[in-house]
This record gives structure tokens, C-alpha cells and sequence, in this order.
């Protein structure tokens, strides 16, 4: 699937879908997403690894965090999120079920 300021990858196995996303700088879920999800946040829960760059989450709480290469995270429903810096970001994602 591919989108402005980025792409997924997705492959489906029994009982999960694995998504590699990879996200331009300026990329940012409330306005490369949201519209067409007519949403004011993301309402997927989110479980991965970031592989390369930098990711920052604010949650609808107001909680925030920052996510680079390496760290491993569980994400709720009702989140914004945006690629920080000037490199690409490379996130791989696992979703129980099919999707």
C-alpha cells in the first residue's frame, strides 16, 4: 500500500498480519491518515519494533513517547504519531487476527 509520504507492506499468516511501514519525514497520521479515516486519532492498537529513524506518539491523554531504532512497543487505540528528523522511519508491526 502505498501513500503520500510513505508505504506498507503486509503479509498475513494464520492469527497475524505483519506490516513493514516505512514513513517519510513529515509524515504524521492526523493528516496523511486521518482524513480518510475520519477519525481524530488512530483507533489501532499497535505492537512492534522500530527498525530505523525516529517516532514520536502522543497518546489522547496527553502521554507522549519517543520510539527509535531498536525499541520494542505497544501502542493503545487513540493515538497521534509523526515521524521526527529528516530520515525515513522503518516500523515493523504485528496485528493479531487477519487483516
Amino acid at each position: 500500500r502505498d501513500f503520500d509520504h510513505g508505504q506498507i507492506a503486509l503479509v498475513s499468516l494464520p492469527g497475524v498480519t505483519i506490516g513493514r511501514a516505512t514513513f517519510s519525514p513529515g509524515w504524521r497520521w492526523s493528516t496523511d491518515v486521518g482524513p480518510a479515516a475520519g477519525t481524530d486519532s488512530c483507533q489501532a492498537p499497535h505492537a512492534g519494533v522500530i527498525i530505523s529513524g525516529q517516532f514520536h506518539v502522543r497518546m489522547d491523554d496527553g502521554t507522549e513517547l519517543d520510539l527509535g531504532p531498536g525499541d520494542a512497543h505497544t501502542v493503545s487505540p487513540g493515538h497521534d504519531a509523526w515521524v521526527v528528523g529528516d530520515a525515513e522511519c522503518v516500523i515493523i508491526d504485528f496485528v493479531p487476527g487477519d487483516r
